[in-house]
């Protein structure tokens, strides 16, 4: 991989993140992302720069019932330091059965809970983003994950969103109550639910966060697409860590670029095209061992193509063809016909990725923002969310 100098900057004073008994050397955290932070990219991740990587989000539904694909994603390589996991659910119960089970079984050394994710088929339910906004559900939720993991002295941490929309923010008393059941840190993506990916993150909402709660650790994220970014939020909100999610989508050496920046240097990965084709098929290799199945692993490695190649001159037919391979023999003929020696493309290449959607208003369960309490037709129809959920 080839690296370049970009301007000197000064080494950041930021101390290793503590989490519970867990010390996070290099203050970054991979994003869970469904269908993307398996094993396989994780394991990436990891060989580029440090950090924790944490799996794809899990619902507790499924983990209790021991789903196939369930206990796939909670799978871990043996060489993971930090056996990560989210978990998503809307009932205390079972929610504390999930979390019980995770440190029982040993299959877990950090547990995340999901209060973040602004999608519709989540958020009708009164899931992610939705949830925080019923106080009491979210309290009892975190308290009980909260003391089911503290039996394990497995630290538990949140990630959430602002709000529901710039009316119904809930990211302070939400925070405040993580902080008082005793979660270990507090992630904040500068988003509201009805903002989806769109627009920028709002960073000084990380900043008043951190400031509300200034006896544990708060971690942001929303729109770190290189590693200057990562510093400029820490300096600009004074948190104590960063979150990456779209921004190392096809760019797992964001992880090296991070490290090399909190270690105060200015060398970052700036790939040539044989080398992003190098990295692609390593992909592909590792998501054949993740899954067993070449022909599944090859349709998963497809949504990631578009993400490598973003601002390489490759052809528009090569693109297509490389998106529909079945097979790594096909997935190499494909690379070779690449223009291996074609430079990095600079901002090209870099900035926004991922999915990006535009503002909505969010999908609620009937008369969700009446009351910051659940009523008996709420509570009625999350227990029927909760049972209606699967995994992955």
């Amino acid at each position: 991989m080839t690296v370049a100098a970009t301007p000197p900057a000064p080494k950041l004073e930021l101390p290793p993140l503590k989490l519970g008994p867990i010390t996070v050397d290099t203050p970054v955290i991979l994003a869970p992302m469904a269908g993307i932070t398996n094993s396989a990219f994780r394991r990436l991740c990891r060989e580029y720069g440090g950090g924790m990587y944490v799996a794809e989000m899990v619902t507790s539904r499924a983990l209790v019932e021991r789903t196939p694909e369930s206990l796939r994603i909670i799978s871990h390589d043996e060489d993971e330091q930090v056996r990560s996991v989210q978990l998503y659910g809307v009932d205390p119960v079972t929610v504390g059965a999930a979390v019980r089970m995770l440190v029982e079984e040993d299959r877990a050394d950090h547990i995340d809970l999901n209060f973040g994710c602004p999608v519709p088929k989540v958020t009708r339910r009164g899931g992610g983003s939705a949830l925080p906004w019923k106080i009491d559900l979210f309290t009892s939720i975190v308290q009980t994950a909260v003391r089911e993991a503290a039996k394990g002295n497995v630290p538990l941490t949140i990630k959430m969103r602002k709000g529901i929309d710039d009316d119904h923010l809930t990211y302070l008393d939400a925070g405040r109550i993580a902080r008082d059941a005793g979660v270990a840190a507090v992630a904040l993506h500068g988003r509201t639910a009805a903002q989806f990916y769109s627009g920028q993150a709002d960073w000084s909402a990380i900043a008043r966060l951190r400031e509300a709660l200034p006896d544990i650790p708060v971690l942001g994220n929303g729109d770190i697409w290189s590693a200057e970014d990562a510093v400029r939020m820490v300096r600009e909100t004074g948190v104590d860590g960063v979150v990456v999610g779209r921004g190392c989508q096809g760019r797992p050496w964001l992880f090296g670029d991070l490290q090399a920046a909190f270690e105060g240097s200015d060398v970052r990965h700036k790939p040539n095209l044989g080398q992003v084709a190098q990295g692609v098929y390593r992909h592909a290799e590792l998501m054949v061992e993740t899954f067993g199945d070449e022909g599944k692993a090859l349709r998963e490695i497809r949504k990631h193509i578009a993400w490598y190649f973003k601002g390489y001159v490759v052809g528009g037919e090569l693109r297509t063809r490389m998106a529909l391979v079945n097979s790594l023999e096909e997935l190499r003929a494909a690379l070779d016909e690449l223009d291996t020696e074609s430079p990095y493309p600079g901002s090209d290449a870099e900035g926004p990725r991922g999915r990006a959607g535009s503002p909505k208003k969010p999908a609620l369960p009937k008369d969700w923002l009446e009351s910051r309490a659940l009523n008996d037709d709420q509570s009625r129809e999350i227990s029927a969310a909760e049972l209606d959920v699967s995994g992955g």
